[in-house]
């Protein structure tokens, strides 16, 4: 187990329970190219709450280490809004960039970007050096401690090339985390590790993000990225609605990406009917925010709340697969307002279509539900 080397408990950030960490405003990228504009980021909207383990994942060439360099300000957008802790990330100039970058971002490359020619403990102080984060007498030894943190202390005094690539990327996460920032973003930080290296340094990002800090991670490990509190997935440019992934998981990013594109955002005031019992249906619904409760009626009985569904869970599946009537009520919690995400019966069909494994998942959750109904409504209709 790792122990933390005097890192603040509560970073003096801009950052609050209202305003995200991070927040990405319908940021595009285009890159000039021989052929004409590449458009590599289209209309991107992402928030990430501070205290946040967030992992991005998407294949090669869909855009995540550009989405990367607009949060880190290594670039900039073509147009939309970046704001990181409150700033304005899109709008620095090149002299005020990296003065702040420093101070609140600590990024992890994929390939160490580690300098050659001095020891692996002054790399780690480089930062310090460059932001005057700490007084010159204190440098040193919170250097040392941070190479203890990955276990690298004995090697300290080595110059980098020495070290094998899992022990250089350590000494990277090291130096990432040297000015204490509320943010790391690390881009393929296990790419370089064996497995056992891998976990201890996945350890370490839980216990970052257990005292305050905002992790972003960029992975092609899939188990890995399951493991964060949140994916985000990117094809094509566009981040594809984690809600949309939650709830159809068998789904291929093209076609999560097609679903993400044509889902009507609908909005429900606490307490209020989403859609009621026994009346035709035509959509399919994803709960994105909030809680919405799925009410059945009972002969000279109350109403009975059977279920309460929360972000990435869905409802409208038993009316899509049988008789294409609503077999129960669903209302927003009294709670607070609801967001779902509908998708027509139409563009449901046209999906299903194109994935049989998706198909006989919502079918058998339908079968389960619709059996679970006529036993609550005391015998089957």
């Amino acid at each position: 187990m790792f122990t933390l080397p005097f890192f603040s408990n509560n970073n003096e950030t801009k950052s609050n329970g209202n305003t995200p960490m991070i927040d990405l405003r319908d940021v595009n990228k285009y890159y000039k190219t021989a052929v004409g504009d590449f458009h590599a980021l289209k209309g991107v909207d992402l928030q990430i709450n501070a205290g946040e383990f967030v992992s991005i994942i998407g294949k090669s060439g869909s855009g995540k280490t550009t989405l990367l360099n607009m949060i880190t300000g290594i670039d900039i957008p073509s147009d939309g809004e970046v704001w990181v802790n409150g700033t304005a990330v899109h709008k620095l100039s090149e002299n005020k960039m990296a003065r702040w970058r420093g101070k609140n971002l600590g990024v992890v490359f994929q390939f160490f970007q580690l300098l050659p020619m001095i020891s692996v403990v002054e790399n780690i102080m480089l930062p310090m050096d460059f932001c005057r984060t700490y007084p010159m007498r204190e440098r040193y030894d919170r250097a040392m401690q941070l190479l203890e943190l990955v276990e690298l202390a004995d090697h300290g005094h080595k110059l980098p090339t020495a070290l094998s690539g899992g022990q250089q990327q350590r000494v990277a996460i090291a130096r990432a985390l040297a000015n204490d920032p509320p943010v790391v973003i690390a881009d393929e930080p296990t790419g370089n590790l064996d497995s056992k290296t891998a976990e201890s340094v996945f350890s370490l990002f839980n216990e970052l993000v257990a005292k305050g800090k905002t992790i972003i991670i960029v992975t092609h490990d899939s188990a890995l990225a399951k493991r964060a509190h949140r994916t985000a997935l990117i094809a094509d440019g566009e981040i594809v609605n984690e809600y949309v992934a939650k709830a159809m998981p068998t789904l291929t990013q093209d076609q999560m990406l097609w679903a993400t594109r044509n889902a009507k955002v609908q909005t429900f005031e606490a307490g209020s009917m989403i859609v009621a019992e026994g009346t035709n249906a035509d959509s399919f619904y994803i709960v994105s925010k909030g809680t919405v409760e799925v009410v059945l009626p009972r002969e000279n009985q109350s109403d009975v709340v059977v279920l309460q569904l929360g972000p990435g869970k869905f409802f409208g599946e038993m009316a899509f697969f049988h008789k294409r009537k609503r077999w129960a009520s669903v209302r927003a919690s009294e709670h607070g307002s609801v967001e779902v995400l509908a998708i027509s019966y139409d563009q449901l069909t046209e999906l299903l279509n194109q994935s049989s494994v998706t198909r006989e998942a919502l079918h058998q959750m339908a079968d389960k539900h619709q059996s679970q109904n006529e036993a609550i409504r005391g015998g089957s209709k």
